[in-house]
């Protein structure tokens, strides 16, 4: 398996990650980016400037050997702060244990550092070439030069598309197999701003912590960097009273934030100027029939299933994907079995998680403010401190236990909210619940999750 080299096209966090990996299991590995070497040249803005990583990112990372470069880029995040219309803030843990935490980490500093692993590794990098379209038939990517504007051919035997959530590849393929693919996006957009250092470069808000505040229909979010500013993401509907198409000037601008966001609004004095400087994005979930044909082409990552971020899983799930086929390249000699394999087994959960990704985005945006949802909240914590095996919140079968698949977090999670809304119809504190009756629906219900220890 390793006579043949192997391409992939796009040099993003997923791309590089999966070529050490290649590498490292012998093979020969090019890699074609449509942008310029980030290393040396600014990049425009348009992708998120930092992320959420979480177990299954983590675990992946550490198959490539690279956590240690990357670990003084990480800021711990154990919970959420809400800032709440009132004034009040309530900070919700994400788990109970020390190790359940999120982290909050630069993109482009991630990319950096896997780029260098790469080189490392022996993978050729090569920059400003980027897919156009492919035949199936022909069994050629058609590729462009971004320097010259000309077009090449690139055989296709054992590529990978790891070109993003826009992938011409993934329309050649959709095609070329006839099969289904669909693009929906939000109809909310995002913009990114900027919550500045104070004048010692410290940060000004609580650093350990994904700020949010719920407002609804909306919501405004702020994770750390390490120089001592914050990255704030506004999201908003793209029409109607309270949208973007409503914030054309300084003065709505203004208004708006301090109507809706004053704490935030008066520690960010660029406010309005970078407002309407900054790229408004969009954000949409991509599910694909098929992300392979023989052993010539797979997608994955983004240009497979992009899903929407209030999960904090998009890089997790696509850092997932390589360590997944890393995997199946253990088990397969061929690798048209491996590719198929990955195709049909990866599916169930992309779907999940893209799923728990949209209904994650409804609960940060207004579902964390009511009580019951806090009520809920203790209550899962107290049922997994008493049920260890069997009853595990949602949120951290998807964050902290990479060894639990997305699929089954999402059916076990259905469960358990059943259980939940039962336990809280007629309970307004934590005393009033029942828990003889919790104690029966847990373990008729919820089997016990094999190697899920009481001190995990």
């Amino acid at each position: 398996m390793t006579d043949q080299p192997i391409t992939l096209i796009g040099a993003g966090l997923a791309g590089t990650l999966l070529s050490i990996l290649l590498a490292r299991r012998g093979h020969r590995v090019r890699v074609y980016e449509r942008l310029p070497d980030q290393r040396r040249e600014a990049i425009p803005a348009g992708r998120s400037i930092n992320l959420a990583l979480a177990a299954r990112g983590i675990a992946a990372l550490e198959l490539a050997d690279v956590m240690p470069q990357i670990l003084p880029l990480l800021i711990p995040m154990p919970g959420r702060l809400l800032h709440l219309p009132d004034g009040s803030q309530s900070f919700v843990p994400y788990g109970q244990r020390e190790h359940e935490v999120i982290y909050s980490v630069s993109r482009p500093g991630l990319n950096r550092i896997l780029l260098d692993a790469a080189e490392a590794a022996g993978v050729e990098l090569h920059f400003r070439q980027s897919s156009v379209d492919a035949n199936l038939h022909s069994q050629q990517v058609l590729m462009r030069d971004e320097s010259s504007g000309n077009p090449w051919e690139l055989p296709m035997q054992r590529v990978i598309a790891a070109d993003g959530a826009g992938s011409p590849l993934r329309r050649a393929l959709a095609h070329g197999l006839e099969t289904q693919f669909t693009e929906d996006l939000l109809e909310h957009s995002y913009k990114e701003l900027t919550l500045p250092a104070d004048s010692f470069g410290n940060h000004r808000i609580h650093k350990n912590a994904l700020h949010i505040w719920p407002r609804g229909g909306f919501m405004l979010i702020a994770l750390p960097n390490l120089d001592g500013s914050f990255t704030v993401t506004l999201f908003l509907p793209q029409t109607g009273p309270e949208s973007f198409a409503t914030l054309t000037n300084e003065i709505a601008i203004d208004e708006f934030f301090h109507r809706h966001f004053p704490d935030a609004a008066v520690l960010m004095p660029q406010l309005a100027r970078e407002f309407l400087a900054h790229p408004t994005g969009i954000m949409g979930t991509v599910r694909c029939e098929r992300w392979s044909f023989e052993d010539r082409l797979l997608l994955i990552g983004d240009a497979a299933h992009a899903i929407l971020p209030f999960h904090g899983q998009g890089m997790n799930c696509a850092f997932e994907d390589c360590r997944e086929l890393d995997r199946l390249l253990q088990q397969h000699t061929d690798w048209s079995q491996a590719f198929s394999a990955f195709d049909r087994t990866r599916h169930p959960d992309t779907d999940a998680i893209a799923d728990m990704a949209f209904e994650n985005y409804e609960e940060m945006r207004d579902t964390v403010r009511h009580p019951k949802f806090q009520l809920q909240k203790i209550l899962s914590l107290e049922l997994e401190r008493r049920f260890p095996d069997r009853f595990v919140p949602r949120y951290s079968m998807v964050m902290f236990h990479d060894d639990i698949p997305y699929a089954v977090a999402f059916e076990r999670g259905r469960i358990q909210q059943d259980i939940l809304n039962q336990l809280t119809g007629s309970a307004a504190t934590l005393d009033q619940v029942d828990f003889d009756l919790a104690t029966q629906l847990i373990e008729r219900r919820l089997p016990p999750i094999a190697g899920i220890r009481s001190d995990a």
